[in-house]
Formats: structure tokens, sequence, C-alpha cells
């Protein structure tokens, strides 16, 4: 498709322009190789040439805002989208864009700020890309920027002084030397040594003492073995004397190699220590290919697993996170890809892995910020992942947050980032974790003789309702939660047996302390029966539902989970699902609308491990307001809101 557009392209501007127009032709020849050699920098230079002096075509827009969004670059990438979508020249194209440029767009938006235009664009993208994991993971977790501010705030953060007017990044503790990565002018890397893609000279390794004054200045690490080329993002063992790290494809003489595309490949290597403290003995690492691209090593604490990022075949994406076993007589098991837990359709890159197995890496696929975004993942001893959860502000920002390193013993650690305010295109952080002791504790007692109950189960859930701990009150009625993360938002479900279940939602203060949560539990009145409506007998917040929408939303699992619990307390309960929706829209749209939602709702419980067959349910449209808001009567939008709700009526007992 691409190939048609260059030519037809190409064909009208012949027949339509004089010599200046050949001379515009001839500069967007010029500006397509550049970027086809990913050498994005003469490339803009080349386009914002051709658009200043009008000559805008499909194929100046897109690659133009590519060549920004590609070298991270998003608020001028998105001016260029924006024309793209909405510009002049799309009321004239009549060429379907290709999916990608939608997600493109919808991250350069958040970039901008702003988030409710770029989740126009994602509904768009999830429209036409169904299957496409960045589309699932987006409608699952719709909710994403709440939970994202709910966890914010938890981490202070500071610039390095270290840092300089070109690309730093990728920090790491050797002793205590701090090793990291920068495109800053040496005499080492010659004016001439330049990467085509940013402009910058090609990065090095660079090392800065730490001691109790701060950061000595920055010096090359390891000159014998720094190659006039990229090299990057090293790990080292343990015991400080392996380092691996990623360098450019080089030749012989140690210039940089390009394959066909004209592209140098990245590709992992590994040095040893010598004897005498410098570094040698330099191996390119046998699973690496001319075709593809490795690099940016990570190791597990006991040196056994070497994960890093590359986009070789079977990747999902553009580039996903993979690993290999190291064994003790220097070879490498078979490259194992991450899975789609950790991999998206997107970018997965800069993995880390914490002494307590943490793997953190950044992602543009999962739901995020803008651009790259800090992601972590419990590592268990299987070797399979837990949920992948967003790092949060200010970990995370609206532009590429990559290369995390954390020390968790000390809760200190660094970030790269390219946010708004730094010295150069990318610049290194400093981070530490904020003081997180808090607490709650109280009394669970009788609400009618004030009595202490003993043995009452107080579970306590996150914001993704995550279970993350479960107590018991003592013969005082008393409970005390383990520590909790400070300015934090949870949910407490109370138990106890022949008592109504209660549960409530806490934010857990921002300072350091304790939080006094005393809870009356009121006997059961009556046993339940038949035709009685769950969501009245349980005190349940309301089933809502998004206007138009029968997706389950984040408040209503909360919700569901308590029929859950009592359809399991009582196992031949049947219920009866009856959803209903307002009345704006037409009538029998309506009706069928109500009935999706009473078919995700019945999906939703039967997911949770109930029957099917003890769940019946149909949709009742508008038939059946609760208030006066029927067609044609003006109502705002939480009166309507409220007709839009499920009763959970009891059929069998």
């Amino acid at each position: 498709m691409k190939t048609q557009l260059i030519q037809l392209s190409l064909f009208f501007w012949m027949l339509s322009f004089g010599t200046s127009g050949y001379s515009q032709l001839k500069k967007e020849k010029q500006a397509i190789q550049r970027f086809d050699r990913m050498a994005y920098v003469d490339a803009i230079q080349l386009y914002e040439q051709i658009a200043a002096k009008g000559y805008i075509n499909p194929l100046v827009l897109q690659n133009l805002a590519d060549a920004y969004y590609f070298n991270s670059r998003f608020e001028e990438a998105n001016k260029w989208y924006t024309l793209l979508f909405e510009g002049e020249y799309n009321n004239k194209n009549t060429t379907k864009l290709p999916s990608e440029y939608y997600y493109r767009y919808a991250q350069t938006l958040k970039s901008m700020g702003d988030y409710q235009k770029s989740q126009r664009l994602m509904l768009q993208f999830t429209t036409l890309e169904q299957e496409d994991s960045r589309s699932l993971l987006y409608q699952k977790n719709r909710d994403y920027l709440t939970v994202i501010e709910q966890q914010s705030g938890q981490y202070d953060i500071q610039s390095l002084d270290i840092n300089s007017a070109y690309s730093d990044y990728g920090g790491t503790l050797l002793g205590n030397n701090f090793v990291f990565t920068s495109a800053r002018a040496t005499a080492f890397q010659k004016e001439k040594n330049l990467d085509k893609r940013t402009r910058e000279t090609f990065t090095s390794l660079y090392r800065s003492t730490l001691d109790t004054l701060g950061f000595s200045a920055a010096v090359l690490f390891a000159p014998e073995i720094n190659a006039q080329i990229h090299d990057a993002t090293p790990v080292f063992t343990q015991d400080g004397n392996t380092m691996y790290f990623t360098r450019n494809n080089s030749k012989a003489n140690g210039q940089s190699k390009q394959n066909k595309s004209q592209t140098a490949v990245l590709k992992l290597y590994k040095a040893i220590k010598q004897p005498d403290g410098s570094w040698g003995q330099v191996t390119a690492l046998p699973f690496n290919s001319d075709y593809f691209n490795t690099g940016h090593p990570a190791l597990t604490p006991d040196n056994k697993w070497l994960y890093f990022v590359s986009d070789r075949k079977g990747t999902h994406g553009q580039a996903d996170l993979f690993r290999v076993g190291c064994y003790e007589n220097e070879t490498y098991g078979p490259v194992e890809n991450l899975g789609p837990t950790i991999n998206t359709a997107g970018k997965e890159s800069f993995p880390f892995i914490s002494t307590d197995y943490y793997l953190y890496f950044s992602s543009d696929g999962h739901p995020g910020l803008g651009g790259l975004d800090v992601f972590r993942t419990k590592i268990y001893p299987d070797g399979h992942f837990g949920p992948v959860i967003n790092m949060s502000t200010p970990i995370n920002s609206e532009r590429d947050d990559f290369a995390f390193y954390f020390d968790p013993k000390e809760n200190k650690g660094f970030i790269s980032s390219n946010r708004k305010g730094g010295k150069g295109s990318d610049d290194i952080y400093f981070f530490s974790k904020k003081p997180n002791k808090q607490y709650i504790e109280g009394k669970i007692y009788d609400k009618e003789t004030k009595e202490a109950l003993v043995d009452a189960s107080v579970i306590i859930y996150d914001a993704r309702y995550q279970k993350t701990d479960t107590l018991y009150t003592n013969c005082h009625g008393h409970y005390r939660s383990t520590p909790l993360d400070h300015d934090y938002k949870y949910r407490i479900k109370v138990e106890k047996a022949y008592y109504n279940t209660v549960e409530i939602a806490l934010n857990v203060n921002k300072e350091p302390g304790i939080k006094i949560v005393n809870i009356g539990l009121a006997p059961t009145k009556r046993a339940l029966q038949l035709n009685d409506d769950l969501a009245q007998r349980l005190q349940l917040e309301p089933i809502y539902f998004d206007f138009d929408e029968s997706y389950i939303r984040y408040d209503a699992t909360v919700e569901l989970m308590k029929i859950v619990a009592i359809m399991k307390e009582y196992p031949t309960m049947k219920i009866d699902v009856r959803s209903h929706t307002d009345s704006q829209g037409e009538d029998t749209y309506n009706l069928m609308l109500s009935d999706r939602r009473a078919k995700a709702t019945i999906k939703w419980i039967v997911k949770q491990g109930i029957d099917p067959a003890r769940l019946t349910g149909r949709g009742y449209g508008e038939t059946q307001l609760k208030n006066k808001c029927a067609n044609g009567v003006p109502c705002n939008d939480m009166e309507h809101q409220s007709n839009r709700r499920s009763d959970f009526i009891i059929q069998t007992l």
C-alpha cells in the first residue's frame, strides 16, 4: 500500500509542477531514502523544507509525523498526525489510513495531556484491530488512568547533576561506581561518528563515583573495550566480574556494520574483568543475528537467567522481551519469549530484575500515560509472571520513561526519561520511595449488643480488587493490618457467620501512622426468601452501566462479587438477572442493549465459578423505569443513570 502511495504521489507531482515542483520532487525522493534508512533527523529536515513550501501530500505527512514519533519527539509528531487526521488533506484523501496511525496519534495526544481525545482515538483503534493485544488490554483496563492516579506519589524524584546536553540513560551500580550510557561528545567519539537516527554521537559507557558528597564528574568506563560505535546498557553479575552490554553490529576494524537495509542491528556482548582490573575478552553472544536486534540485557539475582529485548522471529509486536538460561559451562539455553502476559503488539524493552525478583520493563503497548511507561510484575519460582502493574507518577510521565533500576532494600533507584525540563534528549533521575508504614486497625463488634466479635474475618483488597491480606479478630474483637501503601485506596470486607457482611472503601493516610477503623456487624434479621431481590437484601450499590455500553464497569465488579459470595454460600440458589436501560435512544435498541447487559452480567458471574445453569436473565429495556425520565422528559445524566441497572431475583433456594 505504501509503495503504491509513493508512486501515485510522485506521478501527480510530475504532472502538476514545473521547475520548483521538480526540485521538491527530488527533495522528497531524498527524504524517502533517509526515512527508509531510519536517518530520521535528516528526513525531518528535508520534509520540513518541503512542507514549508506548501508541498504537502499523504506520504509527506505520514513520514514526517512518523520520523518525529520514532525519535520520541511526540509534540512535533502530534502536529503532523493532527494534520493527517483533521487537516485540509484529510478531507481530500480517500486512502484509508493503516490502523497503526490511530494508535500513534493516540499516544502523542497522551503526551500532550489530551487524554480525552486520546481515548476516542483508542476506541477507533480497538474497532479496527479487535484482536490486537493493545486493544484487548485497553478494553480490559478502561479505568487505567484512575488506577494510575490512585497509585501515584509514592516516590520523590530528582535529576542527576551528571546529566549532559546529550542523551544520558541506563544507569546501574557496580560497587560505588555508577555506570551509565551517554552520547556526550568526547575526544573518544569523533565528530563523524554520528548516529544517523538522532544525529548525536554514538553512545559510550561512562562511570561516576558515588560517595557521601554525591556523584563525581563522569569519565569513560572501560575505555580499553569501548568502541567507536554504540555501547550501551550494561549489567553485571553479582560478583562484578562479568559484564553484559549492548553494542552495534561491527566489522573487524570496529566500525559499524550495516545490513542490506543499511541499518546496523544491535547485539549482546560479554566482557570479562581482568586480573589488573581492566576489561577484556569481549565476545558476542551466540543467539545474536545480523538480521534482527538483540539488546538491553538484565540478569536475575542468581545469574541463572539473562533477559533481553529483541525483534526476532516469533515476536508478538515491534519488540519483545526474551530470556535464556545461563549455564555453568558458559553456554546458554534456548531463547524463550516471555509470552503475552508481558509482551504486546507494541514495544517492550529495557528489562531490569530486582533482588526480590520483580521484573521491571518499559512498554508502549500496556495502558500508560504516554510514550514508554515503566511496568512491574512478580517473577515466581516456576517462571510465570504475576499481574503487570503501571509504576505510576512520578516514575512515569507523558514521555518516554525507561531503563529502570531499583534497590528494594534501600528503596532507591534510577530512571531514565525524556520528560519535560531535562538537560538533554534523555536524562537520568534518582528516586527514593517515600516512607509507607501505614496501618489500619480497629474493633469488630455486634452492632446491637456492642459485644466484640471473635474470629471475624477482615479481608483487605487493593484498588484493583486484588486481595492483599486476610486478618482475623482476636478475643477482644481487635485486628491490625500489615503495612499498607500510603495515600492509596483500599476496600475492607468483614465477614462473620450469622451476620450481614459489610464492605467499605478506605483511603489510607498520606503520612505514616495508624488509621482506626471500627466496624459493627448487624445480625442476620431474616432468612432469604423466593423472589427477594439480592441487590436490595445485600444492600448493593446499584450495578450501573455507562451510556450505550454493556461492559462491566470496575465499580460494578465490587458489587457483583457479593452476589457471587452469596451464591457460593447457598449452592442450590438460582437467580434471574434483569437488566434495565434509561429512556435515551430507540425503544427497540434499548431492549437489545439491556439484553446484552444481562448476558454480560451473567457471563461475568459465571467466570467467577458459578454454574451457568443457576443463572437466567434477560433485558427489559426502558419498560421499568425507576423515575420520571421517560421519553421526552428532560433529565440529567445522574437521573438517567439510576435507570441503567440490574436486579437479581431469587428463583430457587
